[in-house]
Protein backbone atom coordinates (compact mmCIF):
# COMPACT_ATOMS: atom_id res chain seq x y z
CA UNK A 1 0.00 0.00 0.00
CA UNK A 2 1.03 3.72 -0.78
CA UNK A 3 2.12 5.85 1.39
CA UNK A 4 -0.02 8.40 0.23
CA UNK A 5 -3.26 6.13 0.54
CA UNK A 6 -2.14 5.06 3.83
CA UNK A 7 -2.18 8.34 4.80
CA UNK A 8 -5.55 8.99 3.40
CA UNK A 9 -7.18 5.74 5.30
CA UNK A 10 -5.45 7.15 8.79
CA UNK A 11 -6.71 10.14 8.37
CA UNK A 12 -10.46 9.28 7.48
CA UNK A 13 -10.75 6.39 9.96
CA UNK A 14 -9.74 9.38 13.07
CA UNK A 15 -12.26 11.44 11.24
CA UNK A 16 -14.66 9.21 11.67
CA UNK A 17 -14.82 8.62 15.21
CA UNK A 18 -13.78 12.18 16.12
CA UNK A 19 -14.64 12.35 20.07
CA UNK A 20 -13.55 9.35 20.80
CA UNK A 21 -10.03 9.45 19.28
CA UNK A 22 -9.76 13.33 20.53
CA UNK A 23 -10.66 11.91 24.15
CA UNK A 24 -7.79 9.20 23.99
CA UNK A 25 -5.55 11.94 22.39
CA UNK A 26 -6.53 14.27 25.34
CA UNK A 27 -5.27 11.67 27.45
CA UNK A 28 -2.01 11.05 26.06
CA UNK A 29 -1.63 14.92 26.26
CA UNK A 30 -2.30 15.02 29.76
CA UNK A 31 -0.05 11.98 30.72
CA UNK A 32 2.65 13.83 28.56
CA UNK A 33 1.73 17.23 30.44
CA UNK A 34 2.74 15.48 33.97
CA UNK A 35 5.98 14.19 32.68
CA UNK A 36 6.77 17.48 31.77
CA UNK A 37 5.32 19.71 34.35
CA UNK A 38 7.52 17.16 36.75
CA UNK A 39 10.69 17.22 34.77
CA UNK A 40 10.43 20.93 34.17
CA UNK A 41 10.77 21.33 37.90
CA UNK A 42 13.57 18.91 38.81
CA UNK A 43 15.45 20.35 35.67
CA UNK A 44 14.54 24.39 36.68
CA UNK A 45 15.72 23.61 40.33
CA UNK A 46 18.83 21.85 39.23
CA UNK A 47 19.75 24.53 37.05
CA UNK A 48 19.25 27.12 40.19
CA UNK A 49 21.88 25.89 42.15
CA UNK A 50 24.24 25.40 39.52
CA UNK A 51 23.49 28.78 38.04
CA UNK A 52 24.55 30.10 41.80
CA UNK A 53 27.28 27.77 42.43
CA UNK A 54 29.06 28.90 39.01
CA UNK A 55 28.29 32.65 39.29
CA UNK A 56 30.02 32.72 42.50
CA UNK A 57 33.11 31.36 41.18
CA UNK A 58 33.22 27.90 43.11
CA UNK A 59 33.17 25.49 40.43
CA UNK A 60 36.12 27.04 38.72
CA UNK A 61 37.89 27.63 41.97
CA UNK A 62 40.63 25.04 43.96
CA UNK A 63 41.08 25.90 48.01
CA UNK A 64 44.51 24.33 48.48
CA UNK A 65 45.84 24.12 51.78
CA UNK A 66 49.04 22.40 53.69
CA UNK A 67 48.04 18.95 54.13
CA UNK A 68 48.62 18.50 57.91
CA UNK A 69 45.89 21.66 58.50
CA UNK A 70 42.90 19.26 57.32
CA UNK A 71 41.22 17.28 60.08
CA UNK A 72 42.26 14.30 60.07
CA UNK A 73 45.04 14.59 57.70
CA UNK A 74 47.81 12.04 58.10
CA UNK A 75 45.80 9.50 59.65
CA UNK A 76 45.01 6.22 58.68
CA UNK A 77 42.63 5.97 55.27
CA UNK A 78 41.42 2.77 53.57
CA UNK A 79 42.99 3.53 50.77
CA UNK A 80 46.02 5.75 49.12
CA UNK A 81 47.04 7.12 45.67
CA UNK A 82 50.39 8.07 44.46
CA UNK A 83 49.60 11.85 45.64
CA UNK A 84 49.49 10.92 49.22
CA UNK A 85 52.87 9.23 49.31
CA UNK A 86 54.43 12.65 48.64
CA UNK A 87 55.73 14.58 51.99
CA UNK A 88 53.48 17.27 52.88
CA UNK A 89 55.24 21.20 52.41
CA UNK A 90 54.76 24.42 53.70
CA UNK A 91 52.35 26.74 51.70
CA UNK A 92 54.40 29.69 51.14
CA UNK A 93 55.81 31.90 48.35
CA UNK A 94 57.60 29.29 46.45
CA UNK A 95 54.68 27.23 46.43
CA UNK A 96 52.28 30.28 45.29
CA UNK A 97 54.56 30.19 42.25
CA UNK A 98 54.78 27.06 41.52
CA UNK A 99 50.97 26.60 41.77
CA UNK A 100 50.49 29.75 39.39
CA UNK A 101 52.83 27.63 36.44
CA UNK A 102 50.40 24.94 36.81
CA UNK A 103 48.59 24.72 33.10
CA UNK A 104 45.38 26.58 33.19
CA UNK A 105 45.67 28.47 36.41
CA UNK A 106 43.86 32.14 35.93
CA UNK A 107 45.30 33.57 39.16
CA UNK A 108 46.41 32.65 42.74
CA UNK A 109 45.31 34.37 45.93
CA UNK A 110 45.95 34.21 49.61
CA UNK A 111 43.05 33.64 51.50
CA UNK A 112 42.94 36.18 54.53
CA UNK A 113 39.94 35.68 56.47
CA UNK A 114 39.90 36.90 60.30
CA UNK A 115 37.94 37.92 63.30
CA UNK A 116 37.74 41.67 64.22
CA UNK A 117 35.41 43.82 66.08
CA UNK A 118 33.15 46.27 63.84
CA UNK A 119 31.59 49.24 64.99
CA UNK A 120 29.95 52.67 63.44
CA UNK A 121 30.97 55.80 64.85
CA UNK A 122 28.91 57.48 65.91
CA UNK A 123 26.45 54.64 67.74
CA UNK A 124 24.22 54.04 70.10
CA UNK A 125 25.55 50.27 70.44
CA UNK A 126 26.85 49.88 74.07
CA UNK A 127 29.67 47.73 71.97
CA UNK A 128 30.98 46.41 68.85
CA UNK A 129 30.15 43.58 66.71
CA UNK A 130 32.20 41.05 66.40
CA UNK A 131 32.17 39.26 62.92
CA UNK A 132 34.29 37.88 60.11
CA UNK A 133 36.51 39.61 57.96
CA UNK A 134 37.96 38.65 54.32
CA UNK A 135 39.56 39.66 51.43
CA UNK A 136 38.25 39.69 48.44
CA UNK A 137 40.01 39.76 44.99
CA UNK A 138 39.54 42.08 42.20
CA UNK A 139 38.27 39.41 40.13
CA UNK A 140 35.14 38.91 42.08
CA UNK A 141 33.61 42.04 41.36
CA UNK A 142 31.54 39.42 39.31
CA UNK A 143 30.90 37.14 41.59
CA UNK A 144 27.31 35.98 42.43
CA UNK A 145 28.22 37.14 46.17
CA UNK A 146 27.52 40.74 45.14
CA UNK A 147 24.53 40.02 43.86
CA UNK A 148 21.88 42.15 44.81
CA UNK A 149 24.54 44.67 46.25
CA UNK A 150 23.38 48.15 46.41
CA UNK A 151 26.47 50.54 46.29
CA UNK A 152 29.42 49.63 43.91
CA UNK A 153 32.62 47.74 44.21
CA UNK A 154 35.89 48.42 45.69
CA UNK A 155 37.31 51.62 43.67
CA UNK A 156 41.05 49.92 43.00
CA UNK A 157 42.73 46.96 45.29
CA UNK A 158 44.51 49.72 47.34
CA UNK A 159 41.45 51.34 48.69
CA UNK A 160 40.65 51.53 52.28
CA UNK A 161 36.63 50.85 51.55
CA UNK A 162 34.34 48.34 53.05
CA UNK A 163 31.68 45.67 51.50
CA UNK A 164 28.90 45.19 54.45
CA UNK A 165 26.60 42.22 54.68
CA UNK A 166 23.20 42.96 55.55
CA UNK A 167 23.02 40.97 58.29
CA UNK A 168 25.57 42.92 59.92
CA UNK A 169 24.37 46.40 59.16
CA UNK A 170 21.12 45.47 60.63
CA UNK A 171 23.46 44.90 64.23
CA UNK A 172 25.29 48.08 63.65
CA UNK A 173 22.49 49.83 63.20
CA UNK A 174 19.71 51.38 65.33
CA UNK A 175 16.41 49.66 65.15
CA UNK A 176 14.39 51.33 62.26
CA UNK A 177 17.05 51.81 59.79
CA UNK A 178 17.83 50.30 57.03
CA UNK A 179 21.01 48.86 55.76
CA UNK A 180 21.85 51.05 52.92
CA UNK A 181 21.98 53.99 55.89
CA UNK A 182 25.71 52.45 55.96
CA UNK A 183 26.61 53.62 52.27
CA UNK A 184 29.06 56.32 52.52
CA UNK A 185 30.16 56.24 56.17
CA UNK A 186 33.39 54.75 58.06
CA UNK A 187 33.05 51.52 59.88
CA UNK A 188 35.82 51.00 62.64
CA UNK A 189 37.34 47.47 62.77
CA UNK A 190 39.66 46.19 65.75
CA UNK A 191 41.79 42.87 64.94
CA UNK A 192 44.97 41.16 66.64
CA UNK A 193 47.99 42.28 63.88
CA UNK A 194 51.09 40.61 63.97
CA UNK A 195 54.06 42.93 64.67
CA UNK A 196 57.42 41.51 63.46
CA UNK A 197 60.75 41.15 66.29
CA UNK A 198 63.59 43.31 65.67
CA UNK A 199 66.82 42.24 66.16
CA UNK A 200 66.94 44.26 69.57
CA UNK A 201 63.79 42.61 70.76
CA UNK A 202 65.14 39.11 70.12
CA UNK A 203 67.85 39.70 72.46
CA UNK A 204 65.60 41.15 75.41
CA UNK A 205 62.93 38.80 74.63
CA UNK A 206 63.08 37.84 78.02
CA UNK A 207 63.14 41.22 79.71
CA UNK A 208 59.63 42.11 77.61
CA UNK A 209 58.31 39.50 78.96
CA UNK A 210 57.01 38.08 75.78
CA UNK A 211 55.30 34.47 75.62
CA UNK A 212 56.86 31.53 74.87
CA UNK A 213 54.71 31.23 72.00
CA UNK A 214 55.38 34.66 70.61
CA UNK A 215 59.25 33.92 71.14
CA UNK A 216 58.96 30.80 69.08
CA UNK A 217 57.43 32.83 66.53
CA UNK A 218 59.31 35.42 65.82
CA UNK A 219 56.62 38.23 66.24
CA UNK A 220 54.26 39.55 69.59
CA UNK A 221 50.30 40.18 68.85
CA UNK A 222 49.17 43.29 69.60
CA UNK A 223 46.02 44.97 69.11
CA UNK A 224 45.33 46.82 65.85
CA UNK A 225 42.58 49.27 64.74
CA UNK A 226 41.75 50.82 60.69
CA UNK A 227 38.90 52.85 59.48
CA UNK A 228 36.92 51.86 56.22
CA UNK A 229 34.69 53.63 53.65
CA UNK A 230 31.60 51.63 53.39
CA UNK A 231 31.08 51.27 49.60
CA UNK A 232 28.92 48.51 48.93
CA UNK A 233 26.13 46.66 51.07
CA UNK A 234 25.18 42.84 50.12
CA UNK A 235 21.40 41.86 50.85
CA UNK A 236 20.64 40.28 54.12
CA UNK A 237 20.38 36.84 54.09
CA UNK A 238 16.47 37.06 54.79
CA UNK A 239 16.02 38.89 51.51
CA UNK A 240 17.29 36.03 49.41
CA UNK A 241 20.76 37.65 49.53
CA UNK A 242 23.76 36.26 51.34
CA UNK A 243 27.06 34.93 50.06
CA UNK A 244 27.82 31.28 48.83
CA UNK A 245 31.88 30.78 48.29
CA UNK A 246 34.79 29.14 50.52
CA UNK A 247 35.44 32.73 52.58
CA UNK A 248 31.69 33.53 53.85
CA UNK A 249 32.26 36.72 55.71
CA UNK A 250 30.63 39.58 57.12
CA UNK A 251 32.39 42.07 55.71
CA UNK A 252 34.78 42.34 52.66
CA UNK A 253 38.11 44.20 52.38
CA UNK A 254 40.03 44.57 49.29
CA UNK A 255 42.36 41.43 49.26
CA UNK A 256 45.46 43.96 48.86
CA UNK A 257 44.85 45.82 51.83
CA UNK A 258 43.47 42.91 54.03
CA UNK A 259 47.17 41.44 53.48
CA UNK A 260 48.91 44.72 54.41
CA UNK A 261 47.05 44.25 57.72
CA UNK A 262 49.10 41.62 58.84
CA UNK A 263 46.41 40.02 61.06
CA UNK A 264 46.66 36.94 63.26
CA UNK A 265 44.91 34.06 61.40
CA UNK A 266 44.26 30.89 62.93
CA UNK A 267 47.64 29.44 60.86
CA UNK A 268 49.97 31.30 62.83
CA UNK A 269 49.06 29.65 65.93
CA UNK A 270 49.37 26.16 64.58
CA UNK A 271 52.83 26.65 63.11
CA UNK A 272 54.02 27.85 66.72
CA UNK A 273 55.99 24.19 67.19
CA UNK A 274 56.81 24.50 63.17
CA UNK A 275 60.55 24.79 63.17
CA UNK A 276 60.39 26.79 59.71
CA UNK A 277 57.36 29.38 61.16
CA UNK A 278 60.15 31.80 60.58
CA UNK A 279 60.93 31.14 57.50
CA UNK A 280 59.44 33.70 55.02
CA UNK A 281 56.11 34.42 54.31
CA UNK A 282 53.19 31.39 54.62
CA UNK A 283 49.93 31.01 53.48
CA UNK A 284 47.15 29.41 55.74
CA UNK A 285 45.06 28.83 51.93
CA UNK A 286 45.58 29.67 48.78
CA UNK A 287 41.95 29.89 46.25
CA UNK A 288 43.20 28.69 43.15
CA UNK A 289 41.02 30.04 40.14
CA UNK A 290 40.96 27.85 36.91
CA UNK A 291 40.10 28.68 33.51
CA UNK A 292 36.92 26.34 33.74
CA UNK A 293 35.14 23.82 35.57
CA UNK A 294 36.69 21.04 33.24
CA UNK A 295 40.36 22.25 34.41
CA UNK A 296 39.39 21.47 38.01
CA UNK A 297 40.19 17.81 38.04
CA UNK A 298 43.12 18.09 36.27
CA UNK A 299 44.90 20.80 38.69
CA UNK A 300 43.73 19.43 41.55
CA UNK A 301 45.85 16.19 40.87
CA UNK A 302 48.99 18.13 39.93
CA UNK A 303 48.55 20.07 43.63
CA UNK A 304 48.29 17.23 45.30
CA UNK A 305 50.87 15.74 43.97
CA UNK A 306 53.02 18.42 44.87
CA UNK A 307 52.18 17.72 48.52
CA UNK A 308 49.37 19.56 49.22
CA UNK A 309 45.51 19.22 50.01
CA UNK A 310 43.43 20.60 47.27
CA UNK A 311 39.97 20.86 48.00
CA UNK A 312 36.92 22.22 45.30
CA UNK A 313 33.26 22.28 45.19
CA UNK A 314 33.10 19.88 42.65
CA UNK A 315 33.60 17.19 44.67
CA UNK A 316 30.78 18.25 46.98
CA UNK A 317 28.52 18.59 43.69
CA UNK A 318 29.23 14.91 42.35
CA UNK A 319 27.29 13.46 45.22
CA UNK A 320 24.89 16.51 44.50
CA UNK A 321 24.34 15.50 41.02
CA UNK A 322 24.01 11.96 41.38
CA UNK A 323 20.71 12.97 43.73
CA UNK A 324 19.12 15.27 41.06
CA UNK A 325 19.99 12.52 38.73
CA UNK A 326 18.09 10.07 40.79
CA UNK A 327 15.44 13.02 41.37
CA UNK A 328 14.72 13.30 37.98
CA UNK A 329 14.72 9.65 37.59
CA UNK A 330 11.08 9.51 40.01
CA UNK A 331 10.01 12.40 38.36
CA UNK A 332 9.69 10.75 35.55
CA UNK A 333 8.65 7.60 36.63
CA UNK A 334 5.91 8.97 38.46
CA UNK A 335 5.12 11.50 35.17
CA UNK A 336 5.07 8.49 32.96
CA UNK A 337 2.44 6.66 34.91
CA UNK A 338 -0.55 8.61 33.54
CA UNK A 339 1.03 8.27 29.92
CA UNK A 340 0.82 4.54 30.66
CA UNK A 341 -3.06 4.91 31.75
CA UNK A 342 -3.30 6.87 28.64
CA UNK A 343 -1.81 4.14 26.47
CA UNK A 344 -4.85 1.86 27.79
CA UNK A 345 -7.12 3.94 26.44
CA UNK A 346 -5.50 3.89 22.50
CA UNK A 347 -5.85 0.11 22.89
CA UNK A 348 -9.48 0.51 23.90
CA UNK A 349 -9.99 2.55 21.08
CA UNK A 350 -8.23 1.04 18.48
CA UNK A 351 -9.95 -2.68 19.38
CA UNK A 352 -13.02 -0.94 19.48
CA UNK A 353 -12.41 0.01 15.84
CA UNK A 354 -11.76 -3.19 14.88
CA UNK A 355 -14.65 -4.34 15.89
CA UNK A 356 -16.68 -1.71 14.24
CA UNK A 357 -14.53 -1.55 10.83
CA UNK A 358 -14.56 -5.93 10.25
CA UNK A 359 -16.12 -5.00 6.79
CA UNK A 360 -13.45 -3.04 5.89
CA UNK A 361 -10.48 -5.01 7.16
CA UNK A 362 -12.30 -7.48 4.78
CA UNK A 363 -12.56 -5.27 1.63
CA UNK A 364 -8.98 -4.03 2.21
CA UNK A 365 -7.73 -7.57 2.12
CA UNK A 366 -10.23 -9.12 -0.84
CA UNK A 367 -8.36 -6.05 -2.97
CA UNK A 368 -4.85 -7.53 -2.30
CA UNK A 369 -3.83 -5.82 1.25
CA UNK A 370 -1.51 -7.92 2.78
CA UNK A 371 -1.42 -8.23 6.37
CA UNK A 372 1.59 -5.25 6.63
CA UNK A 373 -0.74 -2.99 5.09
CA UNK A 374 -3.03 -3.44 8.05
CA UNK A 375 -0.57 -3.77 10.20
CA UNK A 376 0.72 -0.24 9.24
CA UNK A 377 -2.67 1.30 8.98
CA UNK A 378 -3.30 0.89 12.36
CA UNK A 379 0.02 1.85 13.25
CA UNK A 380 0.01 5.20 11.60
CA UNK A 381 -3.32 5.61 13.53
CA UNK A 382 -1.99 5.14 17.05
CA UNK A 383 1.03 7.09 16.08
CA UNK A 384 -0.83 10.22 14.86
CA UNK A 385 -2.68 10.40 18.27
CA UNK A 386 0.48 10.01 20.12
CA UNK A 387 2.29 12.83 18.19
CA UNK A 388 -1.25 15.17 18.24
CA UNK A 389 -1.47 14.47 22.11
CA UNK A 390 2.33 14.62 22.56
CA UNK A 391 2.39 18.06 21.03
CA UNK A 392 -0.85 19.30 23.10
CA UNK A 393 1.28 17.81 25.81
CA UNK A 394 4.24 19.57 25.62
CA UNK A 395 1.85 23.19 25.38
CA UNK A 396 0.00 22.34 28.08
CA UNK A 397 2.55 21.13 30.40
CA UNK A 398 4.55 24.47 29.59
CA UNK A 399 1.59 26.08 31.01
CA UNK A 400 1.36 24.45 34.07
CA UNK A 401 4.92 24.75 34.82
CA UNK A 402 4.59 28.68 34.09
CA UNK A 403 1.77 29.14 36.68
CA UNK A 404 3.55 27.13 38.82
CA UNK A 405 6.35 29.50 38.63
CA UNK A 406 3.95 32.13 39.17
CA UNK A 407 2.60 31.18 42.05
CA UNK A 408 5.70 30.77 43.80
CA UNK A 409 6.92 34.28 42.79
CA UNK A 410 3.68 35.17 44.19
CA UNK A 411 4.52 33.30 47.38
CA UNK A 412 7.84 34.52 47.89
CA UNK A 413 7.38 37.78 47.32
CA UNK A 414 4.57 38.26 49.88
CA UNK A 415 7.11 36.56 52.20
CA UNK A 416 9.68 39.10 51.82
CA UNK A 417 11.90 36.66 49.86
CA UNK A 418 13.84 36.93 46.35
CA UNK A 419 11.89 34.91 43.70
CA UNK A 420 14.14 32.28 41.70
CA UNK A 421 13.27 30.92 38.07
CA UNK A 422 12.61 27.17 39.27
CA UNK A 423 10.84 26.06 36.24
CA UNK A 424 12.69 25.40 32.98
CA UNK A 425 12.24 23.51 29.63
CA UNK A 426 14.58 22.41 27.58
CA UNK A 427 14.68 21.51 24.28
CA UNK A 428 15.73 17.71 25.00
CA UNK A 429 13.04 17.61 27.45
CA UNK A 430 9.83 19.09 24.37
CA UNK A 431 11.77 16.76 21.61
CA UNK A 432 11.99 13.88 24.30
CA UNK A 433 8.41 13.88 25.41
CA UNK A 434 7.01 13.97 21.78
CA UNK A 435 9.05 11.21 20.87
CA UNK A 436 8.40 9.07 23.93
CA UNK A 437 4.43 9.70 23.56
CA UNK A 438 4.68 8.51 20.18
CA UNK A 439 6.41 5.82 21.13
CA UNK A 440 3.92 4.57 24.01
CA UNK A 441 1.43 4.78 20.93
CA UNK A 442 2.88 2.51 18.94
CA UNK A 443 3.41 0.12 21.31
CA UNK A 444 0.08 0.34 22.98
CA UNK A 445 -1.05 -0.10 18.87
CA UNK A 446 0.97 -3.64 18.54
CA UNK A 447 -2.19 -5.80 19.73
CA UNK A 448 -4.43 -4.16 18.06
CA UNK A 449 -2.59 -4.17 14.78
CA UNK A 450 -1.58 -7.82 15.50
CA UNK A 451 -5.31 -8.64 15.72
CA UNK A 452 -6.60 -6.23 12.79
CA UNK A 453 -3.78 -8.05 10.36
CA UNK A 454 -4.72 -11.67 11.36
CA UNK A 455 -8.62 -11.38 10.57
CA UNK A 456 -9.73 -13.74 8.48
CA UNK A 457 -11.10 -11.90 5.05
CA UNK A 458 -14.36 -14.24 4.59
CA UNK A 459 -14.97 -14.09 7.77
CA UNK A 460 -14.56 -10.02 7.79
CA UNK A 461 -16.80 -10.04 5.31
CA UNK A 462 -19.26 -11.90 6.28
CA UNK A 463 -19.77 -9.84 9.89
CA UNK A 464 -22.49 -7.67 10.46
Amino acid sequence: MKTRDLTELASRNLRESVLRNSLTTLGIGVGVASLVALLSLGVGLQQLVNKSVARAGLFDTVSVRPRQNFPGAGGPRATRNASDLQPPRILDDAARQEISALPNVLEVNPEVRFTAEARIEPSSQPAGQLTFVAGMAQSSVSSGTLDGMTGKFFSSPSADEAIIQGDLAKRLLDAGKAPESLLGQDITLKFAQRQALTAAQDQTQQAANLSPEEQAMGFSIVPGEKKFHIVGVIPSSDSGGGQVGFNNAGIYLPLDVAQQLEVVQGSDLREVMNETSGQGKHYPALNVRASSPAAVAALETSVSQMGFAAFSLIDVTRNLRTFFAIFDLFLGIFGSLALIVASLGIINTLVMAILERRREIGVLKALGAADRDVRQLFFAEAGVMGLVGGLFGVALGWAIGRAIQFGTVVYLKRQGLNSPNIWSVPWWLVLGAILFAVLVSLAAGIYPASRAAQLDPVEALRYE
